[in-house]
């Protein structure tokens, strides 16, 4: 896979397709971009040229656990000079759940950049704002004011990492614990900040500031309701949304497997939206 420079950090790439309109795919939690690559790979097969990229602290990019703006903030800007290096922008940018908030705020961000957005399985509300804060940064504030450095190395997320990439595991105990626990609780608290808003980590007046056309497909579980998604549609001046899972669940999180059994509805849809915005699909 390549690698680029982005922003002091090495982001390791993928562009799928040689021909049609640019595109960048970004999948949820901190999954490598794997997550999204079978997705990815029929985007291009329809006609795009699909960029996906490990995020910093994900799969194979490096980690850089520090940053004044939030996580998905960061994100989103190291994807802008990421396919400025590429000559990719204008570009439809797309991804699902966390991918989600790192599309909108590149949009926010970066407006003369997307031609369009395509959204899968937002996140907004109270309690997933909560429990996700937890789960992306609180876990590591514990478990370095239980133990230090050495103790979040023991964190699943890390033991994992450093199964791929051993040699990082002194980089980590080397930080700083009282510099770490003040980075994870900046980016909680910025996470926090969205337990009001429709999507994390975007206001409605930010929202209402998007012109690119968007078109939102929403979850169906406490994470990725379809209330939130319906009120981010209302907020954006250029919106559809497509329901593709009917059920109503009350897990937390609903299996991404029964996500991708609508993988080819999905495609459709995005496709026909796309196509109607003026960004048809170019088979080369």
């Amino acid at each position: 896979m390549p690698i680029a420079q982005v922003r002091g950090a090495r982001i390791n790439y993928e562009v799928l397709g040689a021909a049609g309109p640019w595109m960048a795919l970004s999948p949820g939690g901190r999954a490598a971009m794997k997550g999204v690559r079978a997705f990815g790979e029929k985007m291009a097969e329809a006609g795009y040229r699909v960029v996906l990229h490990d995020r910093r602290n994900c799969g194979e990019s490096d980690l850089v656990l520090d940053g004044e703006d939030s996580e998905y903030e960061i994100w989103a800007d190291d994807l802008h000079e990421l396919l400025r290096q590429l000559g990719a922008a204008p570009a439809i940018v797309g991804g699902n759940s966390s991918g989600c908030r790192l599309s909108v705020l590149f949009a926010i961000r970066h407006p003369e950049s997307v031609s369009a957005l395509i959204l899968w399985r937002l996140t907004g509300g109270e309690k997933a704002a909560r429990r996700l804060a937890e789960k992306y940064y609180g876990d590591f504030i514990n478990a370095a004011r239980a133990g230090g450095m050495a103790a979040v190395c023991e964190d699943e997320f890390f033991v994992e990492r450093f199964k791929r990439h051993p040699d990082e595991r002194a980089k980590v105990i080397a930080i700083d614990v009282d510099d770490f626990i003040a980075s994870m609780s900046r980016w909680r608290d910025n996470f926090l900040q969205g337990a009001d808003q429709p999507i994390i980590g975007a206001s409605p007046a930010q929202l209402a500031t998007i012109k690119a056309p968007v078109c939102i497909l929403p979850g169906n579980d406490q994470s990725h309701t379809k209330e939130n998604a319906q009120e981010v549609k209302n907020l954006l001046p250029q919106a559809e949304l497509h329901e593709l899972l009917d059920d109503v669940t009350d897990r937390d999180v609903l299996p991404i497997a029964e996500w991708y059994k609508k993988e080819a509805e999905q495609l459709a849809i995005f496709v026909d939206f796309l196509t109607r915005s003026g960004l048809p699909p170019v088979r080369s």
